[in-house]
């Protein structure tokens, strides 16, 4: 009888339920149900709808029982840096405010204004970012402190999804770090540093490792699901996830994880909280094992999904792809620019850097998405001279794994603007790395390494050489 695996996938446009189980030695996927997921405006602010992200959930859950393979276990992962608050009696407090929304702007000069932001770094490790959770609370605290003093749970999204199956409040490791709260040498909370920040240390969960067993599914869900089974912490930050489905074996390597972000970096065994790791505005975010994903936060395809909604809808990526493929324009801007965070209009943001550096300005659909895929090659390839500076290693090879490892002519360019050979796939490492975690915690593997070898040999990587025409 197969053992079935349920990893619940939730990105910032979409999500999926995808089951998996081992095969002469193999991991075979099965997506089961998928379901939109998009910000949405609410009382001034950007908001997501967590109530129908749960019923998504449940209904994806049910696919399980209406097809009879029942998962010995199941675990969520989602996006990083957003959470919920909760009350006394677990009801939601204002809104699950999501990360693109203005709120945190400023909040950055609020929160240096009690530890610098040189001091901030060498106690976490965790590179700016306005959105990170230390500015989000920064807000709240700013304009709605009487949220914070209600509080007693703060519960970041999928944990707070977990705490609906199971009734257990912990905050799970990888995306804990991501609130740039977290201590890198004890991997607890800083609370110290909580503390002077003035945010009420009662709200703030014990963090759990990637692996835990969380418990089993409450007996209303499980009588709703028509099921019970195991929740598993995989890591929930979704780059956790899709970083432990990187399927490097052997030699130096660097991963990109090609999304709405691209978080490009590689693995070290202990974080690099120097004031020169700052400057390279470089990360040490956790990983599974305690590892740190030490990686660069940018922009990444984000750019490319908002063109095709403004000018390009009836177009799929691979086609736009193609067609930027056929221009020859030489323009790029600087991905990382916060005014590509959240422009009123992508294009003309685009349009206007090139304007304003007196480059040539793209025309429709294919020369914009030309200039966005050689500015990310281009920005892959001073991140990886940055790290091997950091490092002091040099890498021969780069791995590219979630939905960008489609993006061929990306893929091209990256291999050419790096100098080195580039290896694309799994496009679904996000939910291959959830599984695997998973997997891990059920002795179906001995360790990570045991993993990663199974995912190089259950799933396709295309391999790009730098001598190749772009």
């Amino acid at each position: 009888m197969e053992k079935y695996y349920l990893a619940i996938d939730i990105g910032a446009s979409s999500g999926r339920h995808i089951l998996a189980h081992m095969e002469d030695g193999k991991m075979v996927l099965e997506e089961l149900y998928r379901f939109p997921n998009k910000m949405t405006e609410h009382q001034g602010e950007k908001v997501w709808d967590t109530d129908r992200l749960f019923a998504e959930i449940m209904a994806g859950m049910k696919k399980c029982k209406q097809i009879g393979k029942i998962p010995v276990s199941m675990g969520i992962d989602t996006w990083a840096v957003d959470f919920v608050l909760l009350d006394r009696e677990d009801k939601i407090i204002g809104n699950a405010t999501a990360y693109r929304d203005d709120r945190t702007a400023g909040m950055d000069e609020k929160v240096y204004a009690v530890i610098p932001e040189k001091e901030l770094y060498k106690r976490t490790g965790i590179q700016k970012q306005i959105f990170n959770t230390i500015y989000q609370l920064m807000a709240l605290k700013q304009r709605h402190p009487e949220q914070l003093a209600q509080a007693e749970k703060l519960l970041m999204i999928p944990d707070y999804f977990n705490f609906l199956l199971t009734g257990k409040s912990v905050t799970e490791y990888t995306n804990a770090t991501t609130t740039q709260l977290v201590s890198p040498g004890t991997k607890e909370w800083d609370k110290n540093l909580i503390s002077r920040l003035g945010y009420p240390e009662k709200i703030f969960r014990q963090i759990k490792k990637p692996g835990t067993e969380l418990g089993v599914l409450k007996e209303e869900i499980a009588a709703e699901a028509g099921f019970s089974c195991k929740v598993v912490l995989p890591a929930t930050h979704d780059t956790g996830a899709a970083v432990m489905a990187v399927p490097s074996t052997e030699g130096e390597a660097l991963y990109i994880s090609s999304g709405t972000w691209s978080l490009m970096g590689t693995e070290l065994m202990e974080a690099d909280c120097s004031e020169r790791s700052r400057e390279h505005n470089l990360t040490n975010e956790g990983g599974y094992d305690y590892r740190f994903r030490y990686l660069k936060n940018i922009m990444g395809l984000w750019m490319i999904q908002s063109v095709r909604k403004e000018i390009g809808e009836d177009l799929s990526y691979g086609e736009i792809c193609q067609r930027a493929s056929e221009c020859d324009i030489l323009s790029v801007v600087d991905c990382n620019e916060s005014r590509f965070l959240a422009p009123e209009n992508m294009t003309r943001e685009v349009k206007e850097a090139c304007r304003e550096s007196g480059q040539e300005v793209p025309e429709g659909i294919a020369q914009t998405a030309a200039v966005i895929y050689n500015s990310l090659a281009k920005c892959y390839a001073r991140t990886k001279k940055e790290i091997e500076e950091m490092t002091g290693k040099i890498y021969d090879r780069i791995y590219i794994v979630g939905g960008g490892a489609n993006a061929d002519y990306l893929n091209r360019l990256t291999a050419c603007a790096a100098k080195v050979r580039v290896y694309a796939g799994p496009v679904e490492a996000t939910a291959i790395g959830n599984l695997a975690a998973q997997m891990l915690s059920a002795g179906e593997f001995k360790d990570l390494q045991d993993a990663r070898r199974c995912i190089l040999e259950s799933f396709e990587t295309k391999i790009y050489d730098a001598g190749m025409e772009s």
